[in-house]
């Protein structure tokens, strides 16, 4: 969906869904494409960690 604007996207996710789709569901689904979006957006600018450094990250937090 290159240039394609934010309103055509979310346009698009609503006419994937079926007819009785709950608000809630909508919602979810709009939430994980923007969290997955914002995870692609980090990459490309480069905000990330090693997978080294995520498991000592994480063995930290259980210390």
């Amino acid at each position: 969906m290159i240039g394609t604007t934010l309103k055509q996207k979310i346009l698009n996710v609503l006419e994937e869904m079926p007819l009785d789709v709950t608000f809630l569901e909508v919602m979810e689904r709009l939430y994980f494409l923007y969290k997955v979006d914002q995870g692609l957006k980090q990459i490309a600018d480069g905000d990330i960690i090693s997978h080294t450094e995520a498991k000592v990250r994480v063995k930290k937090w259980h210390e």
